[in-house]
């Protein structure tokens, strides 16, 4: 499953919903602070750490460089164009979302030295590569 994590789902802001791009907020290139969030868990739960590490690291990268930008936390992120907040779906992207927010506190108590990182070049590799 790692394996197929970093080869198919991780991407330069996390790891994305879904391989499809279809247009729809669940899908490509939209990734969601839940899903970071189990990845994390799970993959240290299997003694994971480096791509569990990796995941958080760019996530972290991401919504915080998007909050830079806009001064604000979203319900959803690109994390193909690490500049800017998720699209899709039959809504806007929504303001302020508590997952974002408990998920990146969380995150940065985990990994305290990827947590201000400006970029995700500066994030631990995954173990692959």
């Amino acid at each position: 499953m790692a394996k197929a994590v970093e080869a198919e789902l991780l991407k330069p802001g996390g790891i994305v919903t879904t391989t499809l791009d279809t247009g729809q907020q669940w899908d490509w290139p939209n990734g969601w602070a839940p899903l970071q969030w189990i990845a994390v868990e799970g993959l240290t739960g299997y003694g994971q750490n480096r791509l569990a590490e990796t995941i958080a690291c760019r996530w972290m990268v991401n919504v915080s460089r998007v909050y830079r930008l806009t001064g604000k936390l979203v319900e959803k992120y690109d994390v193909i164009a690490t500049n800017q907040s998720g699209g899709g779906g039959e809504y806007p992207t929504q303001d302020g979302f508590g997952w974002t927010n408990g998920v990146m506190e969380k995150l940065m108590a985990l990994y305290p030295a990827d947590a201000d990182l400006q970029s995700a070049d500066l994030c631990p590799a995954a173990p692959g590569g």
